[in-house]
Formats: structure tokens, C-alpha cells, sequence
């Protein structure tokens, strides 16, 4: 299965302060399938990764915001983390780019806080989504149905509470963009 997707693509979307985990292990996942995942930032250099409170790895950036574009892409990763997200929401290219693959019923993958660029995108309004609990009001806010369990499916977004999620949330990702057949777990 690996050979048949090397073309597909996924953008990691996330700036300082993403929860580490939340990224390596659908990265990991994801190229076990065969994709390709490109770290999409909002600076050149490198992005820095936390484990929780604590500093983590630090990963190249393949890609600016303004160098990326939905088109070139056939997913979207949104890892968590309070910082990343938080930073993420606050620039208009960021939230461009996440509309245009809503627009273009492009499959996403957001956990933990990274629904916090959903909502400030405008893409959750009656929505069901789950997230980490702490920014359950700003999803109910937005006009979303926030759920309490994971994985949450609603159309093209799929979305987790926190990292004790990833084993379901990878396993519902690869199938949401349609890399891995239904029921079949991922390794």
C-alpha cells in the first residue's frame, strides 16, 4: 500500500510550541502509508516541539505559509499544543489556507488545540468536533456540537481530544483520506 500513495501529500501545519507527540505519531503513521508530509510554518528555520511543559525536538520547515498552497496538497495535519495553535489562529494567511481546503472538501486531521484554528477560520458552525477539553467553550461558541470522545468524523475534518487519542485518531485519519481501508489498524 506504501508505493501506491507516495504521492500523496499532507501539510503539517504548525508554528513554536506544538505538542510533539501529536505530530510525530501521525507523521509516522502517515508515511507508513506511503505520504508525504511537508512541516508548513509561519517562518523558515525550524519549529520547535514540546512534550507538554517541556521543551522537545526542534523539525525543519519545509514550507512558509506563503510559500504553500492548498493545491499543492492533498490533506491537512493540524497537531495541537496551546502555543501553536494559538499563534496559528492569529494570522490571516494561516486561516486562508485552511479555508481553501474546506473549500476544496479536502480531508483534515486537527487534535488537542488545533481546532482553535478551525473556529478561527469560521469552519465549525454546526459541526460536531471534539478537542481538549479547555477549549470545549470557544468550539461551542463558534456554533460547533463539541463531543467528548474521539475519533469525531464530520464530513472532511476528523478531530481528537489529546495525545492518549492517537492510536484511534491515526486509524481514522488514514481512512478519512482514504489511505488505509476501513477497519484495518494502523501499525
Amino acid at each position: 500500500m506504501a508505493q501506491q500513495n507516495q504521492n500523496f501529500r499532507v501539510a503539517a501545519l504548525m508554528a513554536d510550541g506544538f505538542e510533539q507527540i501529536e505530530f510525530t505519531e501521525p507523521c509516522k503513521a502517515l508515511q507508513q502509508a506511503g505520504a508525504t508530509v511537508e512541516v508548513i510554518s509561519l517562518k523558515p528555520g525550524m519549529v520547535q516541539g514540546f512534550n507538554h511543559f517541556e521543551k522537545g525536538d526542534a523539525f525543519p520547515v519545509d514550507r512558509t505559509i506563503d510559500q504553500a498552497s492548498a493545491d499543492d496538497y492533498d490533506a491537512l495535519l493540524v497537531p495541537g499544543g496551546a502555543h501553536s495553535p494559538d499563534q496559528l489562529r492569529a494570522d490571516e494567511r494561516v486561516l486562508e489556507f485552511v479555508r481553501d481546503f474546506d473549500d476544496a472538501g479536502k480531508p483534515m486531521a486537527v487534535i488537542c488545540h488545533g481546532p482553535w484554528v478551525l473556529v478561527s477560520a469560521d469552519l465549525v458552525e454546526d459541526r460536531s468536533v471534539t478537542s481538549y477539553h479547555t477549549i470545549k467553550d470557544d468550539l461551542l461558541n463558534a456554533g460547533a456540537e463539541w463531543v467528548d470522545d474521539a475519533p469525531v468524523v464530520d464530513g472532511n475534518i476528523v478531530t481528537a481530544r489529546n495525545p492518549k487519542d492517537i492510536p484511534v485518531f491515526n486509524n481514522a485519519m488514514l481512512e478519512l483520506f482514504g489511505l488505509q481501508q476501513a477497519g484495518r489498524k494502523a501499525a
